[in-house]
């Protein structure tokens, strides 16, 4: 039965992850027309995709490896603009199962997108590997065969096609924050200030000097922060436990009554 429940897992996440693959698919595309222009082959670009899965870190990679900047250089860019991966490493690591292995949660770490993470924190309960690495089975094969793609055909195909194809990662993201800001106002507000705020940060003197990466997590922190002081999530658990012990306790002291009533009859 349990083999049964971790293998549904696994399809859930190939399901899941088939819209993101295709989207990364077509994004893939034009980081190949710049992994081209990095003088990357079709098998350099799978590979770098394989062990990047980001797209904006690789925009970074190639752009750094175009303008011939050192080793070191390359290492820092790549680490500022996937550093918001932390946080959201760290809070996927929350939803785990203490029996959950390390080697899982490594697992897991390895393949934590901006869609990924969104579709996995969605889930209800502690959170099964084997349904990341459904996603991750699918999403990322796409995503490094595209960069190929976009190496050997890129720039056969005209810029604005390319660009139309990306679209539909817009429409993921709305998928994700959509139902969830249905059910939440507060979620809804939180993803209404992050929109204004991010458009302010990209406007105002010195803040839109920043890197999109260092900017996203500087946002995150700080609205995540006030939303939790604001409207902390109340411990289900805890307060289901509190009803139990109530309920026993109510239990128990209906019992004492009826037995003192028996006595004095």
């Amino acid at each position: 039965m349990k083999d049964k429940i971790k293998s549904y897992g696994f399809i859930r996440g190939l399901r899941d992850g088939l819209p993101i693959g295709l989207g990364y698919f077509a994004v893939a595309f034009s980081l190949g027309i710049v992994a081209q222009k990095a003088g990357l082959t079709p098998l350099q670009g799978f590979i770098a995709s394989f062990f990047n899965v980001a797209s904006a870190g690789e925009n970074a990679l190639f752009n750094s490896i175009i303008e011939k900047a050192s080793y070191i250089e390359v290492a820092i860019i790549t680490f500022v603009v996937n550093a918001r991966y932390f946080l959201m490493s760290c809070s996927l690591s929350q939803r785990f199962s203490s029996e959950t292995k390390f080697i899982h949660r490594l697992g897991v770490g390895f393949g934590v997108t901006d869609e990924i993470f969104g579709i996995s924190i969605a889930q209800e309960g502690n959170l099964n590997p084997l349904y990341n690495y459904g996603a991750i089975a699918i999403a990322v094969p796409l995503w490094s065969i595209g960069t190929s793609l976009g190496i050997i055909a890129g720039n056969i195909l005209p810029l604005r096609v390319v660009s139309a194809l990306s679209v539909a990662l817009y429409g993921m993201f709305l998928a994700i924050i959509i139902p969830p800001a249905k059910k939440n106002v507060i979620i809804a507000i939180a993803v209404i200030v992050s929109f204004i705020a991010s458009y302010i940060c990209g406007i105002i003197p010195f803040v839109k000097e920043l890197s999109g990466g260092t900017r996203t997590i500087i946002l995150t922190v700080l609205i995540s922060s006030i939303v939790a002081i604001i409207k902390p999530i109340e411990d289900k658990e805890a307060i289901n436990e509190m009803k139990t012990s109530h309920t026993e306790a109510s239990v128990c002291e209906e019992k004492t009554d009826i037995s003192k009533k028996e006595e004095e009859k």
